[in-house]
């Protein structure tokens, strides 16, 4: 959609930036002691990831694809492995599959969350299943409780996608401690926003033994190491956060709590003043990375919010329709949600006018 200077200027944008001054400061300061690649901020910064997630085995990388891509590796998923996972979700969730060999499965949402629907999990197992991938859709917190008893009884592993949910809890126990690993994005748009960076929360009784394997995977395959002596004895990746990220990521952390809470009062505004009958439903344990309503005419909805000065998007198109994925999967509310969704603005910049304005534009041009 095209757009004139002055609509831009007074643009209501469905994302917004959280980061501040300091930051430039903190930026300065590594420069200044020469240290960009790996120092102190990744150590501290680690330390206070391990409070939030409430996990103890944490890793930092560089995106949340590149964790997602190490939980998957580190479980030795390989050729002819079957990965489940929601068709409603980022494409690199799929990248991060078809990396290791593996195969996704794809599998229906639940209509009141878009998360990934626990029956159909079940009713998609196999002896080739491997994995679950629960997506914690907008922030929305799966139902951890039936997904890891299907788990269980299968004996197959959850990794979580949570890159909408850092600050998110399940049943009053954060996210970060249900799956056997947990991997977040903090990328610029995210709720804990970062220039790049991501992170493995990992919960396992071996966890050690998982935890040398994500290390060496993380940093190009090579161990042992002695000043300019190494060796490599597997394939592995440059996944590594870097301090500029992990230093910001600190800074952002310190206001994390209350950025969500604003995204919170936002989410039980919009719950409560839009005349829609299908929207993102309120929970507090959410982080509301997103909020989302399903509209039937979709293009004139967006297009009529937009000539008003609101920028609205479309998380997501459902994976499975995609060339590179496209077969004979039919997941039918997944391809309803696909056509009908609508994400509205929601950050912690947004003012309480700008609320008022999305609420009654949406209910006059859904009407």
């Amino acid at each position: 959609m095209n757009s004139s200077p002055e609509l831009n200027k007074n643009m209501i944008f469905q994302y917004d930036t959280t980061f501040s001054p300091s930051n430039l400061e903190i930026i300065s300061k590594i420069f200044s002691d020469g240290s960009i690649s790996t120092g102190k901020y990744q150590k501290l910064l680690k330390e206070k990831l391990q409070k939030l997630t409430g996990c103890k085995y944490i890793f930092l990388t560089n995106s949340g694809t590149a964790g997602l891509h190490l939980a998957l590796m580190s479980l030795g998923i390989s050729t002819g492995d079957k990965v489940i996972t929601p068709s409603y979700l980022c494409e690199q969730v799929l990248n991060s599959i078809s990396f290791t060999g593996g195969k996704p499965i794809f599998v229906d949402v639940d209509p009141k969350t878009l998360c990934i629907d626990p029956e159909s999990i079940e009713k998609s197992i196999t002896k080739k299943t491997r994995a679950v991938i629960p997506v914690h859709f907008g922030g929305m917190p799966c139902d951890m409780t039936k997904i890891m008893k299907i788990t269980k009884k299968y004996r197959i592993t959850i990794v979580e996608d949570a890159a909408h949910a850092a600050g998110a809890s399940f049943k009053k126990k954060k996210i970060g401690t249900h799956g056997f690993a947990v991997c977040f994005s903090f990328h610029p748009v995210k709720n804990l926003a970062m220039p790049t960076g991501g992170l493995i929360a990992l919960n396992h009784p071996k966890a050690k033994m998982y935890k040398k394997k994500i290390q060496v995977k993380r940093w190009c395959g090579i161990t042992n190491r002695k000043d300019d002596s190494y060796q490599v004895k597997e394939i592995g990746d440059n996944y590594y956060m870097n301090e500029i990220s992990a230093a910001i990521g600190i800074k952002q952390l310190e206001k994390l709590n209350k950025m969500n809470l604003i995204r919170r009062k936002i989410a039980k505004q919009y719950f409560s003043g839009i005349e829609i009958e299908r929207k993102m439903p309120f929970e507090k344990e959410c982080s509301y990375h997103l909020y989302w309503i399903c509209v039937k005419n979709r293009e004139h909805f967006r297009k009529k919010l937009y000539e008003n000065g609101i920028q609205t998007g479309t998380h997501y198109r459902p994976i499975h329709t995609f060339a590179l994925y496209q077969n004979q999967t039919k997941l039918p509310f997944t391809e309803i949600v696909g056509k009908q969704i609508v994400t509205i603005p929601i950050h912690p910049n947004i003012t309480e006018n700008q609320i008022d304005k999305i609420i009654s534009l949406t209910n006059k041009f859904t009407k």
